[in-house]
Formats: C-alpha cells, sequence, structure tokens
C-alpha cells in the first residue's frame, strides 16, 4: 500500500498588501525575502516534513518546481544536502510544468507501490513573477510543499489516480523570460483550466465507481477562487463544504506546488477515514484520491512541525511595492545584499570540500570530553584531543545570541546587516547573519532557529552560493 507518510509546508514570512500594487486590490500574498529562492524554500518544507521521521529511511529526493535557479545542474542534490539525506538516494528534478509537482508524486506513488524505494521525499516548489501590476503579480504568491511517501505507516493510502495530457498555449515562460506570458484570461481559463481539470477528476471517478459524496474534501489547482469555485459545482461537489480553502486572499497562487500545499492544508484537518481528492493543472492534469488513516493520529502528536496552519498564522509586511521589487532582484539587477571584499570570488573546490559543514550545517564533536565546535578544527578547544571527532548536525537546534554586530555600510538591500553570535543548545557556536528580523528586536539573549538561505548570486560565475542563517524562532 503506497502512500503519503509524512507532509511539511514553508510559506515564507513576508507578506505584500495587494492595496500596495493596485489601490483597489484586496488581501496580500506571500513573498520570499531577498535570500529566498525555490531551492532554499524546498529546502524549509522538506526539513519541516522530516520532522519526527528518520533521514536514514529516505531512499529519494524529487525537487519540482518551474522556477529552478539553475539550468543545468539539478536542485534536487542541493535540497537533499540542506536536509542531511544519505549519500546514496535517487535524486531528480521535475521541472516546466506546473504539475510537476503532482508527476513527481505519482513517480514516488508507484516507486513506492513497485518496492523499487521505501520512502521517497516529493519537495514542490515556485517563486514565479508576473510583469509589474499585472494579474499574476496580483495573484502569484511564494511557497513550497514536501510529501514523504512510502510503503508502510501511511497517514492517506492512494486509492486511485487518473492523469490527462493537453498541449495548450496558455501560460507560459520561454527560456531566457523574467515574466509569466498569457494569452486572453477567459480563453486559460476556460478552455484551458476547466476543460482539463475537469476531465481528469471526472475520468478518475468514473474509472472507480467514485461519486462526489464519496469526498471530505476536495484539494483543487485553480487560477482564481472564483475557478475553483465553478470547477467544484460543476462535477456536483458543494463548494462550501467541500471544497478546500485556495487562500488567495492570504498566500497567492504559488504555482506548482499550490495544489500539494491545499492537500496538506485538508489532512491538516481531515478524520481517519475521510477520502481526499487533489488534483494538479499545468499542460494537463494528474487527479489523486487518498484515504486517511489511523496514522493521521501521529502527524497531530508531533507539535514541531509547522505545516501550513502554523505557516500561514505568522507574518510580517513587506513596507512597501518598492521593496517588494528590490528584494526580487529586478528594481536594480545585479545588486549584491552585501558588498564585501571577500566574496568577489568563489572557489566551487572549496565549496565542495567543505560542503557537509556549508550545505550541512555539520559540527564536529570531540570523542573524548564531548565539546562541539564549528567550524570543524583538528584539535579540541577544551581538551586539545587530536583528530578524536565525529560530525554533528546543528541545522535543527535552537540557539541564543550572544553579542551582535550591525553593518550599515555594507548592503544596499539588507540594511543593516545583522551579525549574531550563536550558543547553540547542547553545545557549539558560530558567526553567521540573521534575516526575517526586525532590527528594534535583535538583543543578547534573543531565541534563534536556522534557515538555509541564499548569501548571495554571482552572476560572473552563474553561482549561487548557499548557507546557513539565524533567524527567529517562528511560533
Amino acid at each position: 500500500m503506497s502512500g503519503i507518510v509524512s507532509f511539511g509546508a514553508y510559506v515564507p514570512l513576508w507578506r505584500l498588501d495587494r492595496a500596495a500594487i493596485t489601490s483597489r486590490l484586496k488581501g496580500e500574498k506571500a513573498v520570499c525575502n531577498f535570500d529566498e529562492d525555490s531551492i532554499t524554500m524546498a529546502a524549509a518544507a522538506a526539513i519541516d516534513c522530516l520532522k519526527g521521521v528518520d533521514r536514514g529511511g529516505v531512499d529519494g529526493l524529487f525537487f519540482a518546481s518551474t522556477t529552478s535557479p539553475y539550468k543545468e545542474k539539478q536542485a534536487a542534490g542541493i535540497v537533499a544536502a540542506a536536509a542531511d539525506l544519505r549519500h546514496n538516494i535517487l535524486t531528480a528534478d521535475f521541472a516546466n510544468s506546473l504539475k510537476a509537482g503532482t508527476a513527481a508524486l505519482k513517480l514516488a506513488l508507484d516507486s513506492a507501490k513497485a518496492g523499487s524505494a521505501k520512502q521517497t521525499m516529493v519537495a514542490a516548489t515556485d517563486r514565479r513573477q508576473g510583469p509589474p501590476m499585472s494579474a499574476f503579480d496580483q495573484s502569484c504568491g511564494d511557497g513550497a510543499a514536501a510529501l514523504l511517501v512510502g510503503n508502510s505507516d501511511v497517514i492517506a493510502s492512494l486509492e486511485a489516480s487518473y492523469s490527462v495530457s493537453d498541449e495548450i498555449m496558455d501560460v507560459w515562460r520561454a527560456d531566457g523570460d523574467t515574466f509569466l506570458r498569457t494569452v486572453h484570461p477567459r480563453f486559460t481559463e476556460v478552455e484551458g483550466y476547466q476543460r482539463v481539470i475537469m476531465e481528469a477528476i471526472s475520468g478518475l471517478m468514473k474509472e472507480n465507481n467514485l461519486v462526489p459524496e464519496d469526498f471530505a474534501k476536495i484539494a483543487l489547482y485553480a487560477p482564481s477562487a472564483r475557478r475553483a469555485t465553478d470547477v467544484a459545482r460543476s462535477l456536483g461537489f458543494d463548494a462550501k463544504t467541500q471544497l478546500q480553502d485556495g487562500f488567495f486572499n492570504i498566500m497567492g497562487n504559488t504555482g506548482a506546488p499550490y495544489a500539494l500545499m491545499l492537500f496538506i492544508a485538508a489532512l491538516e484537518e481531515a478524520k481517519p477515514g475521510d477520502l481526499i481528492l487533489l488534483a494538479s493543472y499545468g499542460d494537463g492534469s494528474d487527479a489523486f484520491a487518498f484515504r486517511v488513516t489511523d496514522q493521521i493520529k501521529r502527524m497531530r502528536e508531533n507539535s514541531s512541525r509547522r505545516g501550513m496552519k502554523k505557516h500561514l498564522e505568522t507574518k510580517r509586511m513587506i513596507p512597501d511595492y518598492k521593496t517588494y521589487w528590490l528584494w526580487r532582484g529586478l528594481l536594480n539587477p545585479g545588486l549584491e545584499p552585501y558588498i564585501t571584499h571577500h566574496f568577489d570570488q568563489v572557489a566551487p573546490t572549496i565549496l565542495w570540500r567543505d560542503r557537509n559543514q556549508i550545505l550541512r550545517l555539520h559540527a564536529v564533536k570531540c570523542k573524548a570530553c564531548g565539546t562541539v565546535q564549528y567550524p570543524a578544527q583538528r584539535v579540541c578547544s577544551k581538551c586539545h584531543a587530536k583528530d578524536q571527532f565525529e560530525e554533528v548536525r546543528l541545522a535543527d537546534k535552537k540557539g541564543t545570541i550572544l553579542t551582535f554586530s550591525m553593518d550599515y555600510v555594507d548592503s544596499e538591500i539588507d540594511t543593516p546587516v545583522v551579525v549574531p553570535v550563536v550558543n547553540f543548545d547542547g553545545g557549539g557556536q558560530m558567526v553567521c547573519y540573521m534575516t526575517d528580523r526586525v532590527t528594534e528586536e535583535v538583543k543578547a539573549g534573543m531565541e534563534v532557529e536556522m534557515s538555509f538561505r541564499k548569501i548571495f548570486y554571482r552572476e560572473n560565475m552563474g553561482l549561487h552560493n548557499y548557507f546557513w542563517k539565524a533567524v527567529p524562532i517562528r511560533a
């Protein structure tokens, strides 16, 4: 029996009031900070999904996105390293379609059913961009979803699936394009979205003798709340009681992870025995029917997992539309967040050599006295034992700020640059950047946690440099 073993999500802390785009608009949308992208969000969702899960049992990771930072380099490998998964796993990227996430999910489910992989992580994420003040600019939000798929201890078992492929030029982005392109909205929504997703859902129900009343919730990708309601009613569902809230006014349409994020929100409220419909859209549609099991109670016992609900409950507002465009790198292209001389060159050989310290945030623990040190050293700073260390993970440790500095000169995007010294619970100390903070609230003794972020992008090398930053603990 294949199905969902665990789930996690990530919604950025920051929100943009849509009235900042056009005064007549209501609601808000989730927006990445300047140091976030599809890879960092996927890593955050994957780490959320792994709360209470044995990392050693994960056999693969599939990354799904239409906005990977790299054209030729596997993003799944970076996310797997940030999530501290084993080296001997299968990694793959799924791209170029809004249903990349459900395509990866289908393959993961098939692998679990066939027994070729006991557990596979699907991490879907997007950071799409519409032209300034366009409909896409108003509706697109940022976010990520992660589902751990397996063949035992599942919280939701796969009952049936049905897929449709459809060729239509409705929404696209050519190689080199910054912004999304589309044609007339009615054509894309009615002849594209509505026709195709209804075909997939109808096919699933007909093939498996299902009726609308069989489902407790339906989680549908949709370009707008109106279209989701239209589809639900046209297929005989009760939009008021069965249709999962699309979070259009508090998060926006997140693209490839959107349907999976709504599915996770439905699972958070589901009861054992509930049947949930999941349907995506993008050059076709994938539809799934999942049956919730008694194992769902296990998920609710883990209070450390944030999922959709806790992420949506915590937010901070971006001050204005200008800041939004500055964070996107479009107001002043090429502007680096930190202008410091030692960032002028990056050595891929050093990034490779220290990849466990950089991507996995591994420190070393002295086998003789238990002292934790970061970065790794050959000699223990306390007992002076030499080469007697084991690696330990700091990424999931909370800590407190011992002291900090603020630099008002080195950045035109993140002013002031906050550099804290963090003491980790259980031992270990590091110096790093701090993000997602309010300057006036930073103080010694402040509790923090670690977040995988982008440090900078070196355009002349085409290299995205990732590391860990301290962030205030998100409730």
